[in-house]
Order: C-alpha cells, then sequence, then structure tokens
C-alpha cells in the first residue's frame, strides 16, 4: 500500500466538540427515524393490506441492514482518498434519506388508490437503503473528531443521546402517532436533513481551516481484522436484541411480586441509567482499553441474560439486572472504538459498515423467528 495524502489525516490532541456534538444531532435523528419506522411500518402494512408481505419485507431489511453498510463504508473510503474525506457519501445518503421521507409523507397524503398504494413497498426498501448508506460513513467520522485515547468519552456521548430517546420511545410513539404519519415524516425528513447539513457544514470548515496541517502522510501495516470487527458488531447486537425484544416482558413477569410496572417503563429505568453511568464508565474504559473493557463487559453480560432468563426470584433478577446495565454500559462504549482501531487507516469506513453489519445480524434473525411464530 503506497502513502496516501488526505484532508483526513489532519490529527489533533482534543475532542472537536462542535462536530461531536452535530453527529450526535444526526445520530439522534436516526434513532428517531428507526423508533417512527418500527411503529408505522406494521401500521401501513396492515391500512393498505399488505399483511401477507411482511415476513417477505423483514427478510429483506434483515438483507439491507447487513448487505449495505459495508458497501456503503467501501464507497466512503474510496471518496475519503479520491476527494480528501467521506462526507459526499454522507450527504448522498442524507439527501436520499430526506427524499424518501417526504416521498413517504406525500404519498400518504394523497390517499394512494390500487395502483399507487403498490409504491409503499418500494418505499419502505427505499427507506432501508437510503438509512444504512449514510448511517457507517456518519458513525466514522468519530474518529476524525476525536484522539484515539478520548473515543470512548466521545462513544459515552454519542450513547447518552442514543439511550436517552430510546428511553423516551413510550412518549415519542404516542407524539407520532397523534401527529399521525404524513407529519411524522415529513419532519423525520426535515430532522435527517438539517443534522446532516450541521456535520457536513461543520466538518468541511475542520477540514478546510488554513491554521491547522491539512495533509498528513499515513503509512499502516496492520491488517483489519474483519472477523473480530463483525463479531465486536454480533455480541452489541445481541446484547442489545435481548434487551429490546424480550427483557420487558421477561422483566414484568420476574418482578411482578414485588412491583406492578410495566415492563416497557422498566426498560427505559435501564436506558436512562445507562446514560447515567456512560460518562464515568467512559474514563474507566479508557484507563483499562477498549479490549479489556469489551471482553470483561461481553463475559458479566452473558451470564446476566443467563440468570434473568433462569431465574424466577425478583431478588436475583433485580441484582443481575442491575450488573447487566452497567456491564451493557461499557460494551456499549467499548465496541465501536474497539472496531475503529482494529481497522487498518485505508478501510475504517468499511470495518465500521462490518461493524453495523453485525449489530444488524441478532436483530434480523429474531425478527424473522417472530414472523414466522417463534
Amino acid at each position: 500500500m503506497n502513502d496516501v495524502a488526505t484532508a483526513e489525516g489532519v490529527k489533533t490532541d482534543h475532542i472537536e466538540w462542535k462536530q461531536l456534538w452535530s453527529l450526535a444531532a444526526l445520530y439522534g435523528s436516526i434513532v428517531i427515524g428507526w423508533i417512527a419506522y418500527h411503529n408505522y411500518q406494521p401500521k401501513l402494512l396492515v391500512q393498505f393490506n399488505f399483511t401477507e408481505f411482511t415476513f417477505l419485507l423483514i427478510m429483506v431489511q434483515g438483507l439491507i441492514l447487513v448487505i449495505t453498510p459495508p458497501i456503503a463504508g467501501k464507497i466512503g473510503d474510496r471518496f475519503r482518498f479520491r476527494q480528501g474525506h467521506r462526507i459526499p457519501i454522507i450527504s448522498s445518503g442524507i439527501s436520499f434519506a430526506a427524499m424518501i421521507f417526504m416521498a413517504f409523507a406525500f404519498t400518504l397524503l394523497s390517499n394512494p388508490n390500487e395502483t399507487f398504494r403498490w409504491i409503499l413497498p418500494l418505499l419502505i426498501v427505499l427507506w432501508l437503503v437510503a438509512m444504512s448508506i449514510f448511517t457507517s460513513p456518519a458513525l466514522s467520522t468519530l474518529e476524525l473528531f476525536t484522539p484515539i485515547d478520548k473515543l470512548p468519552k466521545a462513544m459515552a456521548i454519542l450513547t447518552i443521546v442514543a439511550n436517552l430517546i430510546y428511553s423516551l420511545e413510550p412518549v415519542i410513539v404516542d407524539l407520532i402517532d397523534y401527529l399521525g404519519a404524513p407529519i411524522t415524516f415529513i419532519f423525520g425528513g426535515l430532522a435527517v436533513f438539517v443534522s446532516g447539513y450541521a456535520l457536513k457544514k461543520n466538518s468541511l470548515s475542520l477540514f478546510n481551516n488554513s491554521s491547522r496541517p491539512r495533509t498528513e502522510i499515513r503509512f499502516d501495516t496492520q491488517r483489519s481484522n474483519y472477523g473480530y470487527i463483525l463479531f465486536l458488531g454480533v455480541a452489541l447486537g445481541l446484547s442489545t436484541t435481548l434487551l429490546f425484544n424480550y427483557f420487558p416482558d421477561l422483566l414484568e413477569e420476574n418482578l411482578m411480586p414485588i412491583t406492578s410496572l410495566a415492563g416497557k417503563w422498566m426498560l427505559v429505568i435501564v436506558l436512562v441509567l445507562t446514560a447515567i453511568f456512560s460518562l464515568p464508565t467512559s474514563t474507566i474504559i479508557n484507563k483499562y482499553g477498549n479490549g479489556k473493557s469489551f471482553w470483561y463487559s461481553l463475559a458479566i453480560n452473558l451470564v446476566m441474560i443467563i440468570i434473568i432468563f433462569m431465574t424466577g426470584s425478583p431478588t436475583l433478577t433485580v441484582l443481575a439486572l442491575l450488573i447487566f446495565t452497567l456491564s451493557f454500559t461499557v460494551l456499549s462504549i467499548s465496541s465501536l472504538p474497539l472496531a475503529i482501531e482494529r481497522a487498518n487507516y485505508y478501510e475504517k469506513v468499511f470495518c465500521v459498515g462490518i461493524f453495523f453489519s453485525g449489530v444488524a445480524v441478532p436483530d434480523g434473525i429474531v425478527e424473522a423467528l417472530q414472523a414466522m411464530g417463534y
């Protein structure tokens, strides 16, 4: 591999907070978009008599979420070295996603007839592709705005944003039900577009800042460990999938003797606690390293998951859940930075795409099984 000069070779010894908060805002809009999608997709299939395509769409969704991120990452890496940065692929994906949001909104507003209603399944597929195209390249910019030793802290910020939004899901779902699908998709498109534009503007200003060196010759002999990076994503995806899909009902059943709190609100408490733990945890991760933090948290996570699934004791369930919450926080913060560390300099975006493919695998399998009645 020849040496490559790129505007993305600029290194900093501090977190670029303006760029990081722009990325956090974009990540937040992505999370809200997914909440809207999961809320409305089943309803739209029922409303327009497409329920027979439910399983097919779930399979297509899983396939898209596994295949698209590495492809987008590969394209993003090409842009890095041809144009000096990966912003074009991010901008294209964001514009495409915003356009699909708007197409969704105006299709629903027009009350499509028998002919035009067949556009909806196509729009669902295009929406999935659009969201997948820019997510991995956008989140891969984390390594541009943050020195390697501060990646856990930066990742903690993204974790706080995502988990706080997910903790508000019951409120958000009620709000989008009140607003209705067309208005929800219009706001979703605007949120993605505005936050994406802010990330683009702030990132380009960083690359174009003449007061800083614009290029750095970089030679990286480290080979990207694709299998390891994929495993990192699968590990995070497994814990996340079990937390969102199985924990609410399981916790409600196990804790029924001591509380009447609904399972979805127990999930909210877990997510809020992970947000609270994130910044203090990032300091611990920074001290011990992403590798040790990941492996210890994964081992603890798996043990706590087994205990929660196997025990019927309310006391043991509460204790296991508290330990799981802390270890899940560590896992969430350490996994992506570790994937970035294990990626070759020339394949950073591609490897982030592999990571998010791994994250999508467990959820895709669970949704397919649930659609089959298991």
